[in-house]
């Protein structure tokens, strides 16, 4: 069940839910899908969200204060699964709000809200057996991260267990918008490929995509292009009203 990106290079954005609210949170990602974003990552707040930069900390620290929860962020799932059924939602989240609430109802509750897939940035694939299964018990896609530093034999694995895509991290680090994509993301892409493509798995790059120059050079080398920060930003410095129209806009520009 891999991701159809069927813009090239596919767009990738990704989310907090609930900041700055919920209703707004619905409203940003069905004016994304509307301008060309071809996958909704729909980020699950967290109290400590230790790969993420301060962009997106911050944002998950306002959307955990007013009281969001991963029962909200998957109702809104559902929400946008129900308005735009032709669009990608993939959950995000760190590992602890998923066994608080179980994996096994998790999994469950995940694919009734009509995601097509899951990115735990914290579950590594040495250990994702039992998450493997329930993933491909309710129809859903894992989604693992790659890293510059992973071996051939790492990376290997992480595409064998990866069904939507690979998430190519373009550096070693926490998230945050660059100046340029960082060299080590092609030569990445590029081993990981020796593994993807005999199973027809996408690769899309992310960490730090932020402009339509990025974009364009990712489609170089790479099927999609996650944006991130670059979002969560500007629905910081964005009155919350004006939130959707700049995303909208946004995403437009990246595809222009």
């Amino acid at each position: 069940m891999p991701i159809n990106f069927a813009n090239k290079p596919g767009i990738i954005a990704y989310l907090t839910a609930g900041d700055p609210s919920i209703a707004i949170t619905r409203e940003i990602a069905l004016a994304a899908i509307d301008n060309g974003a071809d996958v909704i990552e729909l980020g699950v707040p967290f109290s400590d969200p230790l790969a993420d930069g301060p962009v997106i900390q911050r944002a998950s620290e306002r959307a955990v204060a007013h009281g969001v929860r991963l029962s909200d962020v998957l109702a809104l799932c559902k929400e946008l699964r129900e308005a735009r059924p032709q669009c990608g939602i993939i959950l995000f989240s760190y590992l602890n709000p998923v066994v608080r609430m179980g994996l096994k109802a998790f999994c469950k509750a995940a694919a009734e809200a009509g995601a097509d897939g899951v990115l735990l940035t914290d579950m590594i694939v040495e250990e994702a057996a039992e998450y493997i299964a329930e993933m491909q018990a309710n129809n859903l896609a894992p989604v693992f991260l790659a890293a510059p530093t992973s071996p051939d034999a790492r990376l290997k694995a992480i595409a064998e267990a990866s069904k939507g895509f690979v998430y190519a991290i373009s550096r070693v680090g926490i998230t945050g918008t660059q100046q340029t994509v960082n060299s080590d993301a092609p030569g990445l892409v590029a081993r990981l490929r020796k593994f993807t493509e005999p199973l027809g798995i996408p690769v899309a790059v992310g960490f730090g995509i932020s402009n339509a120059e990025h974009v364009k050079a990712v489609g170089g080398f790479a099927d999609a292009a996650v944006i991130g920060s670059a979002l969560v930003a500007l629905i910081e410095k964005t009155a919350p009203e004006e939130a959707a129209k700049a995303v909208g806009e946004f995403i437009a520009g990246l595809r222009s």
